[in-house]
Formats: C-alpha cells, structure tokens, sequence
C-alpha cells in the first residue's frame, strides 16, 4: 500500500542552517558552506512529531544533520525507533558521479560512501545518490554515471543501505536515461519519481514511464504567489498513481511562500485521496 511521508525540504526554513557541500574547482577539493536558518524544531523531534500528525515515514536531506558523529547518528536511529515510523531516504543532494573530471568524481565517490556509512549507522533504508550534473545528451558522462552507480550500489548493499537515484538534474532529467541506468540493474535499481522535475509536453509519459522503478513519489505543485498549488496540473500528476497502481511512499514536497505547515496541510489534503 502507499503511504504518507514528509520530506525535510518541506521544512527546510524551520529546521537550523542549511550545511551545503561544494566542490572547489581551483582549490580541487570539497568546501561547506552553511546557509542561516532559524530553528523552529530539532531534526531529531521530528521523526515523534510526524507520527502523531499521521505520517508513515521521512526523508532527510544531508543538508539538514547537524552532526554525523557516531551518538548523534544513534539518537536519530532511536527517534524513529520510539515514533514507529520510516527513516525511509536520506537526500543527498551533492554529488557529480558523471564528471569527466577524474579528480572530481572520485572525491565525490568517496564522499558519498561517507554518507552512505551515515546512512546505515542512522538506520535509514536508502540514499538517493545524484545521477550527474551532466548533459542528458552526454552518453560518455551516462556511462560513467552507471559505473559508479554500479560501484556504490554494491558498497551499499555491504551496509544494508540500498543506493537509490531520481529523475533530479541535468543528467536524468530525461526518461530515456532513467531507464537506461535502471536496465543496466537488470531493474533492480530503484528511483524517486518527482512531479516536478520533468519538463515539456512529454512530462506525464515520463513520469508514468519510471513509476513501476520508484519506491518514492515527490509529490511536488506548482505553486503560486500565495503558495496554492495548481490544482488541475496537480491531479493530473496525482492520476498517475492509480493509473500505475503504485504502493510506496508519497513524500509531500512544499516550498512555497508563507507557514511551511500551513503549506504542508494544504497539498496533503489534495494528496491522502489518492493513498491506496
């Protein structure tokens, strides 16, 4: 059956500083840069909090641990424990694995087996991995895409983490490519499928066409001005669900203006219909 989860970018104005990694080209290493934000409520509060509104599970973005030492990974691990719910993914939103740039590409490789190690000691059952930042027409950077994929899916399984990607970035944000890297599986790799990252005329068809792979559903609107959501854009994408028979998570995406619960409580409405 599909299930009622939250993604931490719904609440990415109430939960602390944003701690972002990049990469500093001329330096040739990782830099972290930390975005000011007020904290509305602890992450380690929310999994307890969520359980009571109803929610199933989270998906944490890596940008809002934080720490990774090793006892506040075991007070994360334990908050899901006492709430009941899922630590379903955690986002990693960093991360070039198509880059012709070797020097890039393995420190992103070793990176993300860090968080992956973050993943398994904080209990969550995925990570979603950034296919690359690439050009969708790159084949050369889809191939090295899928190689290290290969390699970091097998270095997750040794943890019991399963390696996850989605149709996020340059580099999947065509189906084709989606179901190229999941063919190269045998499809055994499994995707978020995201409402709001295809474009154009052929979105719907995209999204329908890497359903059957996904074990998460970012149910993402268009928002306007006053943060309400298209509706008719959002019910077409909603349909889906059903025309697929899709059982998994559905993760409420809101980044729109005004209270992010206000927001939060709005698209769920739309949303729990459609829950099977």
């Amino acid at each position: 059956m599909s299930y009622l989860s939250l993604s931490t970018w719904s609440l990415h104005r109430n939960l602390g500083p944003l701690r972002w990694t990049q990469w500093d080209a001329e330096a040739r290493k990782h830099v972290f840069v930390e975005t000011p934000q007020p904290e509305l409520m602890k992450l380690v509060d929310l999994p307890v909090f969520l359980a009571k509104e109803g929610f199933g599970a989270l998906e944490i973005g890596h940008f809002h641990f934080p720490s990774t030492d090793d006892a506040y990974l075991a007070e994360l691990k334990d908050a899901f424990k006492r709430a009941g719910i899922s630590f379903d993914t955690i986002l990693l939103d960093y991360g070039d694995i198509s880059s012709s740039d070797e020097t890039r590409r393995q420190a992103d490789l070793a990176y993300i087996r860090e968080w992956i190690d973050v993943a398994a000691k904080a209990g969550a059952k995925n990570i979603r991995v950034v296919a690359g930042e690439s050009e969708p027409s790159d084949e050369a950077a889809l191939a090295r895409a899928i190689d290290a994929l290969l390699e970091l899916h097998e270095y997750g399984q040794s943890t019991n983490v399963r390696v996850i990607t989605e149709n996020f970035k340059p580099l999947t944000s065509k189906a084709v490519n989606c179901l190229a890297i999941v063919n190269a599986f045998d499809g055994k790799l499994n995707l978020i499928d995201d409402f709001g990252n295809f474009k154009g005329e052929s979105k719907y068809e995209e999204l329908a066409a890497i359903m059957p792979y996904a074990v998460s559903i970012h149910a993402k609107a268009h928002y306007d001005e006053n943060g309400m959501p298209d509706l008719e854009e959002y019910t077409r994408c909603l349909d889906l669900l059903k025309q697929g028979n899709y059982a998994g998570a559905v993760s409420l995406i809101y980044d729109g203006p005004g209270d992010m619960w206000e927001g939060i409580n709005r698209v769920r409405r739309i949303v729990e219909p459609y829950l099977q």
